[in-house]
């Protein structure tokens, strides 16, 4: 999984970057010296806590094996706000590390040039990745003044629905594969969420996040439903929100009806979610790919797939991307600089290895590796990555951001059925509003 569920619950603000534009930016740097004629450190920041905390050792331990002319001098740090502060704060004062990872979403608001540096793509090309290699939207997500490469995705982790297989058995609702049947629209999925209530009783048919401090899962859902619908947030600049009314109402009231009917869990948190559907109390859960590991763990018998589309003709889903990026150093360059594309590549192409936690690698050779295709039920959900949607661009959007629990709160009301789809839109066209008028400390728009 990702993480544990109670790094949820310590999302902050958006960087506090307005005191991060005081900084030091032109401060010396202070790239890892090369260790002798052997040996050159890479330094290397993760935010991968829980069960990616282990895959990401692994794969550590098993880069250093593989290349012991390299120190790699990995160092985890608090996931969320605690996490994008530090590194801004590394990058503006020019003691940054030779590589980290970011949530791809947050790119605009690291001032791209300024706290990141650019890949050299020829120095990518020596160590074998090229921009073929990866989905197309998703390498062009990573680019920022007039097409610089800012960051190389190393997976994608979507939003995807769960389901208990000996629950959907029992309903019918699987194929002669074992595998669940496909529906297409809102109305042949709330179909399929009643049989499924028919065969656990009474109860309800899924779960998800509803509500809880700094929730987040309520935008997740709305999100890839609202693309569905072929509607935006915010303009490319990030400045104005584009929220369309019919579009957006449209979503919010599905939303509402799962739990205002009894098809959903009306009222629970992140943890509260994951452990309602892991003691089989549901048929379906939905919630990031992550989550696989807690129930291989628990032997529950489950599988996964895409969310369907439900309001248009392409399943698109919410998602981020983990990225590699060049913390800004004044003086970047030489061996340990050569030395962190060499992780970056074999991180790529070992890549298999980190989808046994659930996400699906942007690297994608990978995808086709017997390896990968053996995994299940990680592999069946693999087409995802053409169709995820990441947080609009904006400077104050992203994971760990004031973009996402302002709509997070927003819409957890109409979910909870305190506030109608009407008046949660509003909320977060208002909130939304509010962060758009603030000037980016860095300047510009959404980049």
């Amino acid at each position: 999984m990702e993480s544990p569920p109670t790094r949820r619950r310590f999302l902050g603000g958006a960087l506090g970057l307005g005191a991060l534009a005081t900084a030091g930016l032109g401060a010396a740097g202070c790239a890892a010296p090369a260790l002798g004629a052997d040996r050159t450190r890479v330094r290397y920041w993760h935010l991968f806590g829980g069960g990616d905390g282990v895959n990401m050792q692994a794969m550590i331990d098993a880069f250093g094996k593989a290349h012991p002319e390299i120190e790699l001098e990995a160092t985890t740090l608090q996931w969320g706000a605690p996490y994008y502060t530090k590194l801004s704060m590394a990058g503006a004062g020019g003691r940054a590390p030779e590589l980290a990872v970011l949530h791809m979403a947050r790119l605009p608001g690291f001032a791209p040039g300024r706290l990141l540096d650019p890949f050299d793509l020829d120095l990518l090309a020596e160590n074998g990745v090229k921009p073929e290699h990866f989905p197309e939207a998703m390498w062009k997500r990573g680019q920022a003044n007039g097409g610089s490469q800012y960051c190389i995705p190393l997976d994608t982790h979507p939003f995807v629905l769960y389901y208990n297989t000996d629950i959907c058995k029992k309903a019918g609702l699987l194929g002669d594969d074992g595998k669940l049947k496909p529906v297409q629209g809102a109305d042949q999925f709330l179909e399929m969420l009643r049989t499924a209530r028919k065969a656990t009783g009474s109860g309800p048919a899924i779960a998800f996040e509803t509500l809880g401090p700094g929730t987040v899962g309520p935008w997740r859902l709305f999100s890839g439903l609202y693309a569905q619908t072929g509607g935006t947030v915010l303009s490319p600049d990030g400045t104005k929100v584009t929220l369309d009314e019919a579009r957006a109402t449209q979503v919010l009231g599905f939303m509402q009806q799962l739990t205002k009917e009894g098809l959903a869990v009306k009222e629970v948190d992140y943890p509260g979610a994951v452990a309602t559907f892991n003691s089989g109390k549901t048929a379906f859960f939905l919630c990031g790919e992550w989550e696989v590991s807690t129930f291989l763990a628990s032997k529950l018998p489950f599988s996964m797939t895409r969310i369907p589309a439900l309001f248009g003709p392409r399943a698109y889903t919410e998602a981020d991307c983990h990225s590699f990026v060049l913390p800004h150093q004044a003086g970047r360059g030489g061996e340990p600089n050569r030395a962190a594309y060499t992780f970056v590549a074999w991180m790529l192409k070992h890549s298999v290895d980190w989808a046994k936690g659930g996400h699906v690698p942007a690297y994608k050779p990978v995808l086709s590796e017997p390896e990968y295709l053996a995994l299940h039920p990680q592999s069946d959900y693999r087409s995802v990555a053409e169709d995820v949607v990441l947080d609009p661009p904006a400077w104050y959007s992203g994971s760990a951001s004031q973009f996402e629990l302002a709509t997070g709160a927003a819409f957890s009301k109409v979910l909870t059925g305190t506030a109608t789809p009407a008046a949660g839109l509003a909320q977060a066209r208002a909130d939304l509003s509010r962060l758009a008028a603030t000037p980016n400390p860095f300047g510009g728009g959404a980049s």
